[in-house]
């Protein structure tokens, strides 16, 4: 039976606000997540687990290289999002399938959250140009919020 050696510690450097009600989270313990890099290397990452003081939701602290629910790493599912049929990323077809899926179901939803926040955080006199439904593929209007750069997801 082949082991994996833990290879990152991850932890916040701040108190981390609950995503469900803002309030104060308790570290209640730890827990390894696995992660698979272009390679196919698996690499594993202790991560905290957080629960919310005021509604007692579990939370995991996970770096911004790793997506929730999907076992390999941000950079991955990225290349194959932005160019489907020219990648190096060694996964299957079924896992390339619903990463498409996943991300195609997802993304008007966090366009429209990305705009919320966008309009609740802009400054006085800051343009908010958030391209129309019909413009565009899902991907170019989710590029216009975030960029198209390593790392947007």
């Amino acid at each position: 039976m082949k082991t994996l050696n833990l290879e990152f510690l991850v932890r916040g450097a701040k108190k981390v606000p609950s995503p469900c009600c803002g309030k104060h989270m308790k570290v209640i313990g730890t827990r390894d997540r696995k992660a698979i890099d272009r390679s196919g290397k698996k690499h594993i990452y202790n991560i905290r687990r957080l629960r919310c003081e005021q509604c007692g939701k579990i939370h995991h602290e996970l770096p911004e290289f790793l997506v929730p629910y999907k076992r390999y790493k941000a950079k991955c599912i990225e290349m194959v999002l932005t160019n489907p049929s020219n990648h190096d990323v060694p996964a299957d077809e079924s896992t390339l399938y619903r990463w498409l899926d996943w991300f195609y179901f997802y993304v008007e939803y966090w366009i429209h959250c990305l705009v919320s926040i966008k309009r609740q955080t802009q400054q006085d006199g800051e343009d908010l140009e958030v391209l129309p439904e019909t413009a565009g593929t899902a991907l170019q209007r989710l590029e216009g919020l975030v960029g198209n750069e390593s790392g947007w997801l």
